[in-house]
């Protein structure tokens, strides 16, 4: 129904940035909701920004505000997080995840249905 395919991921040095692009593909609606969630060796998955096409509404986690942006290509049905003044607490696997019908998008891996393969970011120090 829906396909996404993740890219940007990488090595960068603390204090540096990374794109992370996810594109989707398939069948999708305007209530369409693009996610990012990351996972860190031996950690839960956890919620990190999203951004919902029906109201251009985003979310943020605490860990990441004012430092992470999330942003979105209508015509292209795809969402980029932009990744600034990196840690290394921020290295993880980053999956990207859809919802196609968010009301009421959701900080939850349980409200996504659909899931891309996951890109490694690394942050040395």
């Amino acid at each position: 129904q829906v396909q996404l395919v993740e890219s940007g991921g990488g090595l960068v040095q603390a204090g540096g940035s990374l794109r992370l692009d996810c594109a989707a593909s398939g069948r999708t609606f305007s209530t369409l909701t693009l996610a990012w969630f990351r996972q860190a060796p031996g950690k839960e998955r956890q919620f990190v920004a999203l951004v919902n096409w029906r109201d251009d509404n985003a979310a943020y986690a605490d860990s990441v505000k004012g430092r992470f942006t999330i942003s979105k290509d209508n015509a292209k049905t795809t969402a980029y997080l932009q990744m600034n003044s990196l840690k290394p607490e921020d290295t993880a696997v980053y999956y990207c995840a859809a919802d196609l019908h968010s009301w009421l998008p959701s900080k939850s891996t349980d409200g996504y249905a659909f899931w891309g393969q996951g890109t490694q970011v690394t942050v040395s120090s």
